[in-house]
């Protein structure tokens, strides 16, 4: 597939999710967003794009949905709370986690939604709220590799570095070594 093709839902607008939408959205991917707040759907950066009024909404139809949301009871309540995502996920679609969770937490909803014939990877990033800005952000994906292809020109409109650490939950725990390493570093 290629970018023209993916249709992409975006649940969560907060400092890191906006200018990731925004950067799709500038990349030319037809996008649906929701957050909780409703305003940033709104946001001039996403003109062209379609707010939606639950995450539900936002993954009707979309090849790809990223989330980029609080935590891990925001990702189970995304997915599987009342008007939840995987109610209308189609089959074979992807969810990219952008979000930092526990792996534990990661391997569940994969384990959920692959019942329904979905994939899900676990995709936190790292690089701060300019990283997000510039599209420059560090990526750590943990899934399979045949759903990781076909998300990379997502993954290279918001990132400038991928790396793949195998099976999901990976991405989540090279994420919390990352964070020790980086305030054990502050803390020096």
């Amino acid at each position: 597939m290629t970018r023209s093709d993916l249709r992409l839902g975006m649940v969560g607008l907060g400092a890191l999710g906006l200018p990731m939408a925004a950067n799709l959205n500038r990349a030319g991917f037809a996008l649906q967003v929701h957050t909780r707040s409703r305003d940033p759907e709104r946001d001039p950066t996403l003109l062209g794009s379609q707010g939606c009024s639950s995450a539900a909404e936002a993954a009707r139809g979309v090849d790809v949905l990223l989330l980029c949301v609080s935590d891990d009871a925001a990702v189970e309540q995304v997915l599987f709370g009342p008007n939840g995502a995987a109610s209308q996920l189609s089959d074979g679609s992807v969810v990219l986690d952008c979000s930092t969770i526990a792996p534990a937490t990661a391997q569940h909803c994969a384990e959920r939604l692959a019942r329904q014939n979905v994939h899900y990877m676990d995709a936190p990033v790292t690089g701060g709220t300019e990283g997000a800005k510039r599209g420059s952000l560090t990526v750590l994906v943990g899934g399979t590799s045949e759903p990781l292809e076909r998300v990379r020109p997502i993954l290279e409109v918001i990132g400038g570095s991928i790396h793949h650490f195998g099976g999901v939950g990976r991405g989540q725990q090279v994420k919390a070594v990352n964070q020790v390493l980086v305030a054990g570093s502050y803390a020096a």
